[in-house]
């Protein structure tokens, strides 16, 4: 029989429950004002202990334990925490996905986990159903909301509050399994990252040391996990109205509203929620004198929204930009300042986006370009000097070793280095003489000429600089190794089409890095990945720039 575990971060929860048992810990919207804002409730730490017991009682009692690989389709509210912290209490592995991915594509995902425990809002079941062989391997259920025609439990008959304490459970090891994750697939295939006890909790640090170890107060948190991690430091977690799959329809009046009504210190947000936000701050200017702290994260920020938050927000607000993926949040991260002491117009001359230092405790080595596996770092140069490009590297507390699936991934994205495992992110990039990490662009969208390999961030920064540019992004013509470059660019709403390409072939002349590119080709709107709407999809630019370049042949 397998020893009962649990993840002992929970432990700190659980002392804010007993020490300040009605301090806020969830503030969500329910229904509207009469003025027609979002009016909000809220749940208490004592009360998100004992609902989140009485989850774990069930659970139990239901067969899931240690290790049960169960897969949560909840919506951001006081269910999905209490879900969340349930199953942590007992050493259960959740198992999350980005809805925004398509439900066939989702379903293929979570086809590989063969999942034993399944918890979903209606729609999630209702997709379990539909295709029931891909969840073969599922007999627990749980439903969140009203049960439809499938039978089992809904999470509303459970009750908040447990019949008794929880069993005595002792913590689980750092190299155990906690949660799996996927990637997006915005950028190549959706793998499952398998995230340890020990990862997780070195998330926990790291997010608590980038506010330079000061409690959180209260947060405004548009990105789940962050929500978690918050409320294992004692945070008041706001919600506003979101739709996961959609977060860049978040209406930017409610967020200020929600950041106004309840003194908002620390906001947790995509650049999807935040342009549209300094776009409404700007028409509508209002002060925000409690926010002091402003993370961005999900997607790339533009440095003009960062530099548009330095204007609307206090003067000692700091913002953040944060780099990250699945299998490694954070990596780095660059506050506002010193981003635009001067750093902006490195990009726009060619170096690439300054993404900053390396997070606490993380290390990052760069690998030589290549698309091989790279089993061990024996034998194994890192690009040296002043912009040497290569892979970016990561290894560190919070940085997952490995992929449940697919097996492959493991090959192709890993590196030994005698116990400690590296992660390898796909990103192109080089390290300054100060230790901060220039980001250049993904590996697999690289433009390799003739004369070379051209790296897409530090290209498009050339030209985004450009007037009438909204964005533009490089894509390669042609066979890798003769690839023709070419520039597609998406307007700005009413720029001169003639005036703007004049000066985008100016452009081309005055910095060698984009000197090879002589084709301009104007898209009137980019396709991007559903949730963040930054995600350019150059692979789909590529085929839609082949058939304009060979159509002017």
């Amino acid at each position: 029989m397998s020893t009962a575990t649990y993840w002992q971060p929970i432990d700190g929860f659980r002392r804010f429950a007993a020490a300040e048992p009605d301090r806020a810990a969830v503030i969500y919207p329910d229904g509207t004002t009469a003025a027609g804002t979002p009016d909000y409730r809220r749940i208490t730490y004592r009360e998100l202990d004992r609902w989140s017991d009485t989850i774990a009682e069930q659970l139990t009692a239901a067969g899931v334990g240690s290790g049960t690989r169960t897969i949560v389709l909840v919506l951001p509210s006081p269910e999905l925490y209490a879900i969340l912290f349930g199953l942590l209490k007992i050493g259960a592995v959740p198992v999350v996905i980005d809805p925004g991915m398509g439900v066939r594509r989702m379903v293929h995902c979570l086809r590989a986990v063969e999942a034993e425990a399944f918890i979903g809002i209606p729609q999630a079941h209702a997709v379990r159903v539909l295709f029931a062989r891909s969840f073969r391997q599922v007999r627990t259920t749980l439903t969140v909301g009203r049960r439809w025609f499938w039978g089992g439990p809904a999470l509303r008959d459970w009750g908040r509050n447990p019949a008794g304490p929880l069993p005595e459970r002792v913590p689980a090891a750092p190299e155990d399994l906690l949660i799996i994750g996927f990637t997006t697939g915005s950028t190549g295939p959706a793998k499952a990252v398998e995230l340890t006890h020990g990862n997780l909790a070195a998330m926990v640090e790291q997010v608590h040391a980038a506010r330079g170890n000061t409690p959180p107060d209260t947060s405004l948190i548009t990105l789940p996990l962050v929500g978690v991690l918050d409320l294992l430091l004692g945070s008041r977690c706001v919600l506003p109205p979101l739709i996961p799959s959609k977060v860049g329809s978040t209406d930017p009046a409610q967020v200020v509203d929600a950041i106004r009504t309840f003194g908002v210190r620390t906001l947790f947000a995509s650049p999807a929620v935040l342009i549209p936000l300094l776009a409404h701050l700007r028409a509508h200017p209002v002060e925000l004198s409690t926010v002091a702290s402003v993370f961005s994260g999900g997607a790339p920020v533009p440095d003009w929204c960062v530099a548009g938050l330095r204007e609307v927000l206090g003067p000692d607000a700091e913002i953040y930009a944060g780099y990250g993926s699945t299998e490694a949040l954070p990596m780095s991260t660059i506050e506002s300042r010193e981003l635009l002491d001067g750093l902006v117009e490195r990009a726009r001359r060619g170096e690439g986006t300054c993404i900053g230092r390396p997070a606490d405790r993380v290390e990052v080595r760069l690998l030589p370009v290549t698309d091989d596996p790279v089993p061990t770092w024996d034998g194994v140069e890192s690009p040296r000097g002043p912009g040497a490009v290569g892979e970016i590297v990561v290894a560190g507390p919070n940085v997952s070793t490995r992929y449940y699936w697919p097996a492959a991934a493991n090959a192709a994205g890993k590196i030994a280095d005698g116990d400690r495992i590296w992660h390898r992110t796909g990103d192109l990039g080089w390290i300054d003489e100060q230790g901060r990490i220039w980001f250049c662009g993904r590996k697999s969208q690289r433009v390799r000429t003739a004369r070379g390999p051209m790296f897409t961030v530090q290209v498009e920064q050339v030209f985004n600089a450009v007037d009438g540019v909204a964005r533009s992004a490089l894509v390669g013509v042609g066979s890798p190794g003769a690839q023709r470059p070419v520039l597609c660019v998406e307007l700005e709403p009413g720029a001169d089409r003639t005036a703007t390409l004049t000066r985008l072939r100016t452009r081309a002349t005055e910095f060698e890095t984009v000197e090879p590119i002589t084709e301009f080709l104007v898209h009137p709107r980019f396709p991007v990945d559903i949730r963040h709407n930054a995600k350019i999809g150059r692979e789909q630019l590529a085929r839609w720039a082949t058939k304009q370049v060979e159509a002017k042949r």
